[in-house]
């Protein structure tokens, strides 16, 4: 309890010298993000991070890096409870996990706590977000700047990056709403940026990784009965498909939609109830909500506040001639 006591009390900290500390208030925000995309993808690192939420703080190791013929290498693992590993290498992604036999996929990036966009051109998301040089601090030891990406309108929150000023690493991530209220953050607890590789990923480039699963064409692309009339600006539809819980076997309509640097999932199924309130579940900055209309049960997942999720669910509809 501690240990996230004194990590939530790094942001106040750490804001508040930045305040102070107006040195670079003059530096543009897009040469930080530029850097930091540069970082993520050429650097040899070994780091430690934890996600901080609800009061809860969930450890991660990271080592990254290029082999002698410059591919990448990567390996997220997640320290506390079963085994969870995430390995990368020439485009295959494996994912190691409790109760599901390993297995890959064709990607070029892992699927973790820290947004796969910092890694990309960010500043693709200026149409939905603004970006701030705010000042300098101290983060892990080392100087630090802090950059803002706020969100135009009320329908996303803020993210804070503290990025190391000799290297454009990141060094702490926090989530926040509209008016500065921290929900999520990720701090940094050691970094090691080397000439060569980690010895983890020395025997990552010796592994046979996992058969890649073949998804057959078109799955991700279905026509569905339900349909989505609202999202806030920027989002666009990445998978829409059918499958079947696999807790419950019960058939679900599946839908993801991303601007860029948020998922938002919307599921559609039906229901033993005919109608049920709302009810609205957070898990640090995500958010979980649930209602049931007319026999059928609408679920909203992501990273955004509750009156969007409620806009995004209201909006779910039947497409006309279809038999529910």
């Amino acid at each position: 309890m501690k240990l996230i006591s004194s990590l939530l009390l790094l942001v106040t900290l750490s804001t508040s010298i930045a305040a102070n500390e107006n040195e670079s208030e003059n530096e543009k925000a897009e040469p930080w993000l530029e850097r930091l995309a540069t970082s993520l993808q050429t650097l040899n690192f070994s780091t430690s991070f934890v996600v901080v939420k609800n009061n809860q703080a969930e450890p991660y190791h990271w080592f990254h890096g290029l082999d002698e013929n410059g591919h990448e290498l990567e390996i997220l693992s997640l320290l506390n409870g079963p085994r969870r590993d995430v390995l990368r290498k020439q485009g295959i992604v494996s994912y190691i996990e409790p109760e599901l036999p390993p297995y890959s996929v064709t990607s070029q990036q892992i699927t973790g706590p820290i947004p796969a966009v910092f890694r990309g051109d960010i500043t693709a998301l200026g149409k939905n977000y603004d970006f701030v040089s705010v000042g300098r601090s101290r983060v892990l030891g080392r100087p630090a700047q802090l950059i803002r990406i706020v969100s135009k309108d009320p329908h996303r929150y803020g993210h804070w990056l503290w990025l190391d000023q000799k290297t454009g690493m990141l060094l702490k991530l926090a989530l926040v709403t509209r008016s500065g209220q921290l929900l999520e953050q990720i701090q940094f607890t050691h970094l090691d940026i080397t000439a060569d590789i980690s010895e983890s990923l020395q025997q990552l480039q010796q592994t046979t990784l996992p058969k890649v699963i073949e998804i057959p064409d078109g799955y991700q692309e279905q026509v569905l009965q339900w349909q989505v009339k609202w999202l806030p600006d920027g989002f666009v539809q990445l998978n829409a498909n059918r499958h079947r819980i696999s807790s419950t076997k019960q058939p679900v309509e599946f839908m993801l939609f991303n601007d860029g640097l948020v998922d938002v999932s919307v599921y559609v199924n039906p229901s033993e109830d005919n109608q049920r309130a709302t009810d609205y579940v957070m898990d640090g900055a995500t958010l979980v909500l649930n209602q049931v209309v007319k026999g059928f049960e609408v679920s909203v997942v992501g990273k955004i506040p509750a009156i969007t999720a409620k806009a995004i669910a209201d909006s779910v509809v039947l497409l006309p001639n279809s038999t529910p």
